[in-house]
């Protein structure tokens, strides 16, 4: 890699882990008063935002990585296009989080370089299956956020208009990487994905 894109790459990263994101459409809910919650209530909503929060540091460090070792253009944009608009994801949890009285995990450096290792280890295995990977891992968080809106408190109306645009969002972008070539990763490789995704929600709901 030349060492100008070393340093823009850097320079995302800095940006992502530091920097207060910005989003170019308006905060989902935005509109909607701020519930009064239990402080059990606020406290759960703060920790799940904390974790949808940390998928998008994830994110954003996938697609970086990947984007740098796609091959075709087509590709490459698709990743970029997905990119920006986990920004604006970043932004939303953020703002949700400070509402909510929580904070980002302390461990966003380390999974912000893991995420960035596997993307680009999984484009460096070639686009149709750097796009597959993009596909499930978007299945896969499209599925966490359902979740989410299961045991978010009824009450918080802001956090849980936030966590559905962000799944609408996540599903589009699955099928734009099945559209432009996505194959399907073997059902183990799902698996272990879906351990691993456990293992990091877990952690980041807590840390």
């Amino acid at each position: 890699m030349m060492p100008d894109k070393l340093i823009i790459e850097f320079d995302k990263g800095l940006r992502t882990l530091l920097a207060p994101a910005q989003s170019a459409r308006p905060l989902p809910g935005r509109d909607l008063s701020e519930p009064e919650l239990a402080a059990v209530d606020k406290k759960h909503a703060a920790g799940l935002m904390r974790v949808n929060h940390v998928g998008e540091v994830c994110a954003q460090a996938l697609y970086q990585g990947q984007a740098l070792t796609a091959r075709d253009p087509v590709a490459r944009a698709a990743l970029e296009n997905a990119a920006r608009e986990e920004t604006e994801h970043l932004a939303w949890c953020e703002a949700r989080i400070h509402a909510l009285g929580g904070r980002k995990s302390l461990l966003n450096p380390m999974w912000y370089a893991s995420s960035l290792a596997l993307g680009m280890a999984a484009g460096a295995l070639g686009d149709k299956w750097s796009l597959g990977f993009l596909a499930e891992t978007e299945r896969q968080v499209e599925a966490h956020l359902g979740g989410h809106l299961d045991t978010l408190p009824e009450a918080d109306t802001k956090s849980r208009a936030v966590v559905a645009q962000m799944q609408e969002d996540e599903a589009r972008h699955a099928e734009t990487a099945l559209a432009h070539g996505g194959a399907e990763l073997p059902v183990p490789v799902q698996r272990l994905m879906a351990l691993m995704s456990k293992v990091m929600t877990r952690t980041a709901y807590w840390v």
